[in-house]
C-alpha cells in the first residue's frame, strides 16, 4: 500500500512538472489538455484547476476559466489564488482579450545583466479594468509622452508610468537611439513591477549605463529561476507547490 501512494505522489508530481513548463512555454492549449488529464486522475487536484483557470485565460476562454476557479474554491475555499482570478474575470468581459494580445517574453528576458537591465515600479497606475488584463511574463512597451516614461500593453492601452527617476534617465537614452524591451514582473491593483532591458546601445551612448547599479533594487530576488516561478505561478495561478516540485514532496 506505501509502494502504491509513494507512486502515486511520484506520478502525480511528474504531471504537474509537465503541465507547468507547458505554461511556463506559453503551449496554453496543451497545458488545459495536461491540465484536465491530471484532474481526470486526481480530482482533488486545487492546483491543478488553478492553473487549468490560467491556461483558459491566456487562451481567451473565460467562461471555462471561472467554472475551473470555482471548482478550486469548492475544494479549498479560502484558497487565494482562485479567489484573485474570479475577481480578475469579472473585469474581463468575453472578448476583451485573447491569446493574441497576449504576447509572453522569454525566459531568458529575465536574466540579470549588470547595467543593462532594472526592475522598476509604475506609478499612476491604470484602472483595475486594464491591470486585470496583464500578468507576469507579459510584454509591455515603452512610450514617451512629455517628460513622462509610459507603459502601454499589447492593445496600446495605458499600463503605468515608470517611476521618475528612472524614466527620465531612460528617455534621455532613447534620445540618443537607445532601444529596450520591457515585460512585467508582477502585478496587482496596487503595485505593478516591469523589467526593462537594454537590447540596443546607440554608439554614442558608450560608456552610458541605463540602470547604473546605486539605488537600484536587487534584482536577484526577483529573477532567479525560482521567483520567477513564483510570480508566475501565484500571480497568474501556477500552483504554489510546483515551485519546490524538484525539491519536496507534494502538498
Amino acid at each position: 500500500m506505501a509502494y502504491q501512494e509513494e507512486e502515486q505522489v511520484r506520478l502525480r508530481r511528474q504531471r504537474s512538472k509537465q503541465a507547468i513548463a507547458l505554461a511556463m512555454q506559453g503551449r496554453w492549449r496543451e497545458a488545459v489538455a495536461a491540465n484536465q488529464d491530471l484532474i481526470a486522475s486526481f480530482p482533488g487536484d486545487v492546483d491543478a484547476y488553478n492553473r487549468l483557470g490560467r491556461a483558459y485565460i491566456e487562451l481567451g476562454e473565460y467562461a471555462p476559466a471561472k467554472e475551473a476557479y470555482e471548482r478550486a474554491i469548492e475544494l479549498d475555499p479560502y484558497n487565494i489564488i482562485a479567489q484573485k482570478n474570479l475577481q480578475r474575470l469579472s473585469y474581463l468581459g468575453e472578448g476583451a482579450g485573447s491569446a493574441a494580445d497576449s504576447d509572453q517574453v522569454e525566459p531568458q528576458h529575465f536574466i540579470e545583466e549588470t547595467g543593462k537591465t532594472g526592475v522598476v515600479n509604475l506609478s499612476r497606475l491604470a484602472p483595475l479594468s486594464v491591470l486585470a488584463k496583464i500578468g507576469a511574463g507579459d510584454r509591455v512597451y515603452l512610450k514617451i509622452d512629455g517628460s513622462g516614461l509610459n507603459v502601454e500593453n499589447g492593445r496600446g492601452e495605458y499600463v503605468g508610468q515608470v517611476e521618475p527617476k528612472h524614466g527620465q534617465r531612460l528617455i534621455k537614452l532613447m534620445g540618443g537611439g537607445n532601444r529596450y524591451s520591457a515585460a512585467i514582473v508582477s502585478a496587482s491593483e496596487e503595485r505593478v513591477m516591469v523589467i526593462i532591458r537594454e537590447i540596443y546601445q546607440d554608439p554614442s551612448q558608450l560608456g552610458q549605463l541605463s540602470f547604473p547599479p546605486k539605488g537600484m533594487e536587487s534584482l536577484r530576488l526577483y529573477l532567479s529561476d525560482k521567483m520567477l516561478r513564483r510570480e508566475l505561478e501565484h500571480i497568474e495561478t501556477l500552483a504554489d507547490e510546483s515551485v519546490d516540485v524538484d525539491d519536496s514532496g507534494d502538498n
